[in-house]
Parts: C-alpha cells; sequence; structure tokens
C-alpha cells in the first residue's frame, strides 16, 4: 500500500471531499458519500504538475485536481518517477532469496534479473529473505515454521490476495504476531496481491 490522504477533489464538474490513496501503480479518490470514485493507472497519466498544495494529473478524459497540500509534491514524483517492486521489497543485488508457495511468474523472472541467489520451494540457510504465498487463511500455519528460518536482520514477506475473503490482512497479522514476528512494511506486490513484511523484534535478535 502506498499513502494515503483526505482531501478535495476535483474532475469535470465533480466535486467532493474523501480519501485519495496512491498505490504502487494507481491513483485513487473515494468521496466520503461514495458518489464520486477514480481509479486512474499510472500508465494512463499522461502528465502529473504539483503546483501551490494541489496535484493536477491529465488522463484521456480529462484533467483531475487533489488538493494535498504538502503531499502533492511528493505525490507528483512517485507517479512521474515510481520505485520498481523490488526497490519498493528492499531486495539488493545478490542477496539470498527463498520462495514458498505460488509466486507470479514475472516476479520470478524480476528477481533472478537482481540475484541469482534464489531458492524455490525451501528456506536457504542463508536467506535474507523469505517470500510466502499465503492464498488462503490455513495456509497460514506454515507461518510459524517459517518464522524459526529467520535470523538476525532476515525478513518474511507475506504475500496474499487484496479483497478476499479466504485470507484477510487481520488473518495474515494474526498468523505473523503468533509466531513472535514484527509486523513493519505493507506493499501494494501487484494489482491483484498486497505483501507483509515480518521480522524478529530487535530485542530477540
Amino acid at each position: 500500500m502506498g499513502n494515503e490522504a483526505n482531501c478535495v477533489a476535483r474532475f469535470g464538474k465533480q466535486k467532493a471531499r474523501g480519501k485519495a490513496l496512491l498505490e504502487t501503480s494507481e491513483l485513487i479518490f473515494r468521496s466520503e458519500d461514495g458518489a464520486m470514485r477514480l481509479k486512474f493507472s499510472f500508465a494512463e497519466i499522461k502528465s502529473a504538475v504539483a503546483a501551490d498544495g494541489e496535484l493536477r494529473v491529465e488522463v484521456p478524459e480529462g484533467a483531475a485536481v487533489f488538493e494535498l497540500g504538502a503531499n502533492a509534491a511528493k505525490w507528483c514524483e512517485k507517479i512521474l518517477h515510481p520505485k520498481t517492486r523490488l526497490e519498493k521489497l528492499g531486495i539488493k543485488p545478490n542477496a539470498s532469496v527463498s520462495l514458498i508457495g505460488d509466486l507470479h511468474a514475472d516476479f520470478l523472472t524480476e528477481l533472478r534479473a537482481q540475484t541469482k541467489n534464489v531458492t524455490n520451494g525451501k528456506v536457504a540457510p542463508d536467506a535474507a529473505w523469505i517470500f510466502f504465498a499465503a492464498d488462503s487463511a490455513k495456509e497460514l500455519s506454515q507461518v510459524a515454521k517459517l518464522a524459526k528460518s529467520l535470523k538476525g536482520a532476515a525478513a518474511l514477506w507475506i504475500v496474499y490476495p487484496k479483497g478476499q475473503e479466504q485470507v484477510t490482512e487481520n488473518d495474515v497479522l494474526a498468523a505473523g504476531r503468533k509466531s513472535g514476528l514484527k509486523d513493519v512494511k505493507v506493499v501494494g506486490f501487484s494489482p491483484t496481491h498486497t505483501a507483509l513484511k515480518f521480522v524478529i523484534p530487535v530485542e530477540r535478535r
């Protein structure tokens, strides 16, 4: 997940107060009354400009303006120069990464371009990053075992589907915390999936 802010948005003849969300690759707005909803992918935004506390984006349907104050310039920069997925996840070149479960093929391609040190299906003894794909709450029973594989500052990313009843953010948080881990970051992994990062609490390393 990216940033969020309460603001006023204008689009065509519409104007409303609500919540704006800056996701990994989308800009979303929902008005407080639910009557106004905007969703623009970065790919369709033709231009983005920040001035006087306002973010103005041009899309094929017209111009949308978001009154974001100090966030306007920061959001504009993120739209124009989005971080790659691996940058958001913090994967450094040649890092030791272990993959458990069914992760997207495009992620594997990105990962292997960054590091040759990738283990699929089991946790490597020196793994600095473990990615675990959980498509249901039942699969989260594996988290306790994976937590024991972590050493020092190594991290466990749990990747799960967005907006699905079979596994929710609360399910993932509960599984990580029950295993003695601390949740420290959330990232939009893809348009359909979210990733939550867990680490061993500093005082227990």
